[in-house]
């Protein structure tokens, strides 16, 4: 079972912690002890210690100095910073709109070779037509109350999903069936983007699966997740993004795609299936 892309978080958050305490345990402090070298107050330590509090990067420098293991602080900052970048909020990467996030992930795109690709609630963006992701990125800048920049983002999409027709990159993308029926915009545009699934379908370097709705499956409808070559993961939730780095994690992923896909059908039956929700509109 893949594990909550939260509490992955929280556990990377919790590992730091847990060095930091046993650092503070082998000094032969006490947590008041090591506020006061510190100058904090009182209740500071226990909170770090606890994962209640994530410690800065200043933080860490006077914990391990106070600890007489200041050669300790560089690769535990480094730690740190890692876990805390594994869960972001939305609202701060959107914080300025959205087309900086498109134009940030440019490069990981360009570099990565193999996607996967698991959509349990929208076409993954890199094949969504300019105005299926004009209706969409409009709904979360509207949800989210974030700057307006939808025109720019859509561009900046757009601009990346050239991966798909350029370069040396394979695709295998899995759609859950009710995704084409999803009404992000309006039927016609939707309509469109059902037509360019059919189009990009016949490349090459893409494998498009469709879960049927009534599809026997082994592993349960997840969240929607982004793998990148076997080097990372990115799961998408309601209020974060969520990277995972860790091999074993992304294994755990990985396998859950090889198990998806076997639930997935292709080809004509694909194409049936969205020639089906076509005729709906």
């Amino acid at each position: 079972m893949p594990t909550s892309p939260l509490s992955t978080a929280q556990a990377a958050r919790a590992a730091i912690a847990a060095q930091l305490d046993g650092i503070r345990r082998d000094a032969g402090l006490t947590g008041h002890e090591l506020a006061l070298r510190c100058g904090w107050h009182k209740s500071k330590a226990s909170r770090i210690a606890r994962a209640k509090t994530a410690p800065s990067d200043d933080d860490i420098r006077a914990w391990c100095e106070a600890c007489g293991v200041a050669d300790r602080a560089a690769d535990l900052i480094a730690a740190s910073r890692t876990a805390e970048s594994m869960y972001v909020h939305w609202r701060q990467i959107h914080r300025d709109g959205m087309r900086r996030v498109h134009e940030k992930t440019v490069p990981l795109y360009e570099r990565t070779t193999h996607f996967r690709v698991y959509a349990s609630n929208v076409v993954p963006g890199m094949l969504q037509t300019a105005d299926y992701a004009t209706g969409l990125l409009r709904s979360i800048t509207a949800f989210q109350g974030t700057p307006d920049d939808v025109a720019d983002a859509v561009r900046a999409r757009l601009n990346r999903s050239r991966v798909v027709h350029e370069g040396n990159h394979r695709f295998g993308l899995l759609l859950e069936e009710a995704v084409l029926y999803y009404q992000v915009c309006n039927g016609t545009e939707l309509a469109g983007q059902l037509r360019y699934l059919q189009e990009v379908m016949a490349r090459p370097n893409v494998s498009l699966g469709i879960i049927p709705f009534g599809a026997r499956r082994t592993v349960w409808p997840l969240e929607a997740f982004y793998a990148f070559d076997d080097a990372q993961v990115a799961v998408e939730t309601l209020t974060a993004e969520v990277n995972i780095t860790a091999p074993g994690e992304i294994h755990t992923y990985l396998r859950a795609f090889t198990e998806l896909a076997r639930s997935a059908v292709y080809g004509a039956e694909a194409r049936d299936r969205i020639a089906t929700a076509l005729a709906t509109l």
